[in-house]
Order: C-alpha cells, then structure tokens, then sequence
C-alpha cells in the first residue's frame, strides 16, 4: 500500500470519526471505540513515515495531527507525537505554496497550539478564495470553530 493511499485512509477514516452522528443517523458506542481504535491505530502505524515530497509531508503531518487530535485514546506518548509532528509541520510550511493544502495543515496546527499568527496566516489563504469549494468550506469552518469555542482559552490555562 502507497504512503499516499495510507494517508487517504487515515484522512476517511477520521473524517467518519469527527462527523459521526451529524448525519441523524444514530450514535452506537461501539461504532464510536471501533473508529477511535481504527484512527489511533493508523496514526501509530503511520507516525514514522516521512513524505517523499514538500506536498507529499505536509498531507502526512495534517493527517496524523487530525488522527492523534480526533481520537481518545492515548498510550502515554501522545503529546510528544504531536509535537514531534508540528516540528514537522513547522519545516515544511515554509515549503508550501499557498494553496488548500497549507491551509489545512494551518488550522491542524492552530488547532493543537492556538497561535493567533497561524490562524491570521489561514484567513489570508481563505480570503483569497472566491467560491468555496467542499473542502475550502471545511477548512474555513473548523477554523472559525476553533477560534470561537470557549473551551480553547480554559484548556490553555490548565
């Protein structure tokens, strides 16, 4: 299996994961621990590669930084996995044309760190889109969710 198929279904694996239960359909606890065990278990085996490209890393380090922040589960080493994957995030970044794709991994990492520079960074990428595309839209969303949840600026008190 390539990195790039292993990504994709780290990413359709985790979308299902985040958006159970938003369609009406009902909530099964284990459907729930099925997914969140499928999702920590694809980032586990997914945390050692490296993308062979610039673009190839970046949708690596978006995957596992939505994987690792979707799950609930954590075998002890998880916030250094996280951080080990913004460090990689940071160096590749710098890399990346503005495009989908940067945004994305942005707002994973504004997610996870909560620097206002990331998400100014996000808007500028937004603003430049004219009709929203699907994802362009999602993106959007979540960072707009991010930045407007209340539970953000407690958590970081902690």
């Amino acid at each position: 299996m390539s990195l790039q198929s292993q990504i994709d279904a780290l990413c359709h694996v985790t979308n299902e994961l985040l958006n159970l239960g938003f369609d009406g359909t009902p909530l099964y606890s284990n459907r729930f621990c099925e997914l969140n065990t499928e999702v920590y278990r694809q980032s586990e085996a997914l945390f050692l590669s490296h993308g062979s490209t610039a673009e190839e890393e970046a949708r690596l380090c978006y995957a596992l930084l939505t994987g690792f922040h979707a799950t609930i589960y954590d075998h002890g080493d998880k916030n250094q996995k996280i951080q080990s994957i913004l460090n990689r995030s940071w160096n590749v970044l710098e890399q990346l044309s503005v495009s989908l794709l940067k945004c994305q991994l942005l707002v994973a990492c504004y997610g996870e760190v909560y620097d206002e520079k990331l998400a100014q960074e996000a808007h500028a990428i937004i603003d430049t889109w004219n009709e929203l595309s699907p994802a362009e839209l999602e993106v959007s969303e979540y960072l707009n969710s991010l930045e407007t949840n209340p539970w953000t600026a407690w958590e970081l008190d902690e």
